[in-house]
């Protein structure tokens, strides 16, 4: 954990990329599908790898819910509900070009996914921010891992105040695995939030990481962080 009361003022940035959040219908995934969604999502939309600020994120199903709790081991099954959805985070003049994922299906692993509506979303003005996944390059606990991290939001511009990271997790690709890490950032200014949801942080953003979401409540922070 890294905590400091201080006050900042970031640089204004404007509102140019938003995210667009699809309908989807699809009886299973696996837990670990960020691998074969990015590839699925490249596949249709064969610019998104020229984007710098493109980001996909990956289907995120709700903890528990009727007595079912999600599981967490890489092959188990996740399933989506009527209210799942697709989330791409993208520039503001792709939004015709991405809406050509409507009504297509598509592979993840041997499951099919069906793309239905689109809708779009402006990026959140929330100060609390959180990333499900960060890919950790070299850091050998949490505190090379914040110390990085500090490092690159600096290099932003941004001087952080208050963070947290959660538990070492992995995610599966062609060659091997990503070691990664949850962060939550707090006491931001909205200019700084908004720049970190707009730029992101790491690699791999096309798999879901390094994108940031908004906190409301820095006290439940149990789910996000775990």
């Amino acid at each position: 954990m890294y905590w400091e009361e201080d006050t900042k003022t970031a640089e204004k940035v404007n509102d140019d990329i938003v995210d667009v959040v699809f309908g989807i219908t699809c009886r299973v995934l696996p837990v670990d599908h960020a691998n074969a969604l990015s590839k699925a999502l490249r596949r249709e939309l064969a610019w998104l790898d020229d984007e710098p600020n493109a980001a996909v994120h990956t289907i995120h199903v709700a903890a528990s819910g009727n007595g079912w709790y999600r599981p967490d081991t890489p092959d188990q099954m996740l399933h989506p509900s009527r209210r799942t959805k697709l989330s791409l985070r993208i520039p503001k003049h792709r939004i015709d070009d991405v809406k050509s994922l409507t009504g297509k299906t598509i592979d993840i692993d041997g499951n099919e996914l069906t793309i239905k509506e689109m809708a779009q979303k402006k990026l959140s003005d929330i100060t609390t921010i959180f990333s499900r996944c960060i890919v950790v390059e070299s850091a050998k606990d949490e505190m090379e891992f914040l110390s990085e991290i500090m490092t690159s939001l600096q290099e932003m511009g941004i001087k952080p105040k208050k963070m947290l990271c959660g538990k070492e997790d992995k995610l599966r690709v062609d060659k091997g695995e990503l070691v990664t890490r949850s962060l939550m950032i707090a006491d931001l200014t909205i200019e700084e939030s908004l720049l970190l949801q707009q730029q992101g942080l790491g690699t791999h953003r096309l798999m879901g990481c390094g994108i940031f979401l908004p906190h409301k409540d820095i006290s439940e922070i149990g789910e996000t962080m775990g």
